[in-house]
């Protein structure tokens, strides 16, 4: 004889929900999003910055050969220093760089605290300093580190957005805009990737006012 088959029911297959990345609205790697079309867009090797009306750049060199460490987007209170660095595949060289920065300032006598931000965790250190009237002072900064495919962002708030940190302000908008391009290269986690003046970028020097 033959019965019915009784149906044999399954549990529903557990899903794991997928966090949304820190990075969904930027910065982007250069395989996320395509701006060779955006002439907003100032090519600096490593980084595409997007030009905004509101703040000047700056590309302050690391040695006597010229080397350029990084990119500073500055306003009228405030400024933003950018640097690149290369990263493992699997992630996590912020964490490193974090412990470096605490211990730093800890050896400087200043103050870092880790707090909770758009980006993961992030530093606000303080550090003492002699200012230009030989007072002395303190100069606060807030840090960030944004990991990419095999690269790390590293932000530097400086100025008014250190003190009273601003998420949609015109730097944060501009750091949200900003491409990296890591390139195929074989690198070692903490190498700086290479920042260059586009050839379609005109250097403008500091005039002397006083003369």
């Amino acid at each position: 004889m033959f019965g019915r088959q009784k149906k044999v029911e399954t549990p529903e297959e557990y899903v794991e929900p997928v966090e949304p990345s820190v990075r969904a609205n930027g910065p982007w790697d250069t395989s996320e999003k395509d701006v060779s079309d955006d002439s907003a867009y100032l090519d600096f090797g490593s980084l595409l910055i997007r030009g905004r009306p509101g703040f000047n750049l700056q590309m302050p060199t690391d040695d006597d050969q010229g080397t350029i460490g990084s990119v500073v987007l500055v306003t009228e209170e405030a400024g933003l220093e950018l640097r690149a660095f290369a990263d493992a595949r699997s992630g996590g060289l912020w964490d490193a760089v974090r412990a470096d920065l605490e211990a730093e300032t800890e050896r400087l006598e200043g103050e870092s605290e880790a707090v909770d931000g758009p980006f993961g965790t992030e530093l606000r250190v303080k550090v003492p300093v002699k200012l230009p009237d030989g007072e002395e002072g303190v100069q606060p900064t807030r840090i960030l580190g944004i990991e990419g495919p095999r690269w790390m962002l590293r932000a530097t708030f400086l100025g008014k957005e250190a003190l009273e940190p601003d998420d949609d302000s015109l730097l944060m908008q501009a750091l949200r805009d900003i491409v990296v391009v890591r390139g195929d290269d074989p690198r070692a986690p903490r190498d700086p990737l290479l920042l260059t003046i586009g050839e379609d970028l005109e250097v403008v020097e500091n005039a002397d006012e006083s003369s």
